[in-house]
């Protein structure tokens, strides 16, 4: 396979064992003492551990921060910015799948502020209470294909305070030098490959969904859709496809990348049981997606029509796009019904509701939406009935 250096805007160095490049990313950034932040499943790992020995041999003092959890927390980000100072460091390599990557970008981030993490929200301009001359710099090397945290300008934050997951933001949160090596994907599970890759594809269907006008999000949005139907299965089915990883890699980070034009209703209902119930950030956008396809229907039918002659599907209606998201789900074994994954007695729809109207993501879908529309969407998504 041949490598291949992007920059989108962000330097992205692209191909089979360009991990090799980790030291030299780190050199290019004059990064001298890099934290190396992980979740604690990965820690432990074969990727982690050849990844300080290469560091190194690159007379590099690496220190690594692996408190991370699935639905990272405030506590996460403030331990591993104490653990930052502490040690000295100057440069953040994010390695992991999106909670790693969210928590690195946090700490390279708080690293310098004096403002509490919840101060900056993705809400009006309060990204630029921050001082943005003291963000560190990061390199971001993604091991699942799925959130694409490694291009994007936030990170999904959980307050344990309030229990909810909150959209940290600021311009310079976008890794300087991002790696995307297949290699570091070949051993994920058909499981975590197949929600990780339906968070890919919700995060490129929302952005094409939002309105307004953002033609290059569009664009990127539409490729990325394509990729995902042509690779996902593959990937899935043969997880040492090179070939199927690499592509799905390169989805997840164009998803993250069309997303700043907006997303919907399937991130709002899911950042909410991500939290409260601590359900795959990837697994709860899948099941949700067929149930916010057809809320919306009236308001997206043109686009998706556009969508499934780009996708060449069979058939060129909206009920032949929903039909292909239901059987994708259907191959990928993902769970028809909420109440699959969470017991109704563990379920709390006022309160969920009430998070899902407040979250950021609300204010892209394409329709307008009230506290009693996210509860009806709750409810038809535990009995498994579409709109």
């Amino acid at each position: 396979m041949q490598n291949y250096n992007w920059n989108y805007p962000t330097t992205m160095w692209v191909g089979e064992n360009r991990i090799k490049d980790l030291g030299s990313a780190c050199n290019k950034l004059n990064i001298n003492k890099p934290l190396l932040v992980t979740d604690n499943g990965l820690a432990k790992s074969k990727i982690i551990e050849d990844a300080v020995i290469l560091l190194k041999k690159e007379n590099l003092s690496v220190e690594v921060y692996s408190n991370v959890v699935g639905n990272p927390t405030g506590s996460n980000v403030e331990e591993g910015v104490e653990f930052y100072k502490n040690n000295k460091c100057d440069g953040v390599i994010a390695l992991g799948g999106g909670s790693g990557l969210d928590v690195g970008k946090a700490i390279a981030f708080m690293s310098g502020q004096t403002l509490s993490i919840w101060e900056f929200e993705d809400i009006g301009d309060n990204w630029s209470k921050a001082n943005s001359d003291t963000i560190a710099p990061i390199v971001a090397v993604p091991t699942t294909a799925g959130t694409g945290s490694e291009t994007g300008r936030a990170s999904v934050i959980l307050n344990e305070k309030t229990g909810e997951k909150k959209i940290i933001f600021h311009p310079k949160f976008l890794p300087s030098i991002v790696i995307l090596d297949p290699v570091l994907t070949l051993d994920l599970p058909p499981k975590i490959t197949a929600a990780t890759g339906m968070d890919a594809l919700a995060h490129c269907l929302e952005a094409y969904c939002a309105p307004g006008f953002h033609p290059m999000a569009d664009g990127i949005a539409l490729e990325g859709m394509k990729l995902i139907n042509k690779w996902l299965l593959k990937a899935v089915k043969n997880g040492k496809d090179i070939e199927a990883r690499m592509n799905m890699l390169t989805a997840a980070s164009m998803g993250s990348t069309a997303f700043q034009k907006g997303l919907g209703a399937i991130h709002s209902l899911s950042h909410p049981v991500n939290a409260l119930n601590n359900v795959h950030h990837g697994l709860s956008n899948a099941i949700f997606m067929p149930y916010v396809l057809s809320f919306n229907k009236k308001e997206i039918e043109q686009r998706i029509i556009k969508l499934c002659k780009y996708l060449d599907l069979k058939d060129n209606s909206f009920d032949g796009f929903l039909n292909w998201v239901l059987d994708l789900r259907k191959e990928l074994n993902i769970p028809h019904k909420l109440s699959e994954v969470i017991e109704e007695k563990d379920f709390d729809i006022e309160k969920l509701s009430k998070m899902a109207l407040a979250d950021p993501s609300t204010s892209g879908n394409p329709k307008k939406l009230t506290v009693d529309d996210m509860r009806t969407m709750y409810q038809h998504s535990i009995q498994g009935k579409l709109f």
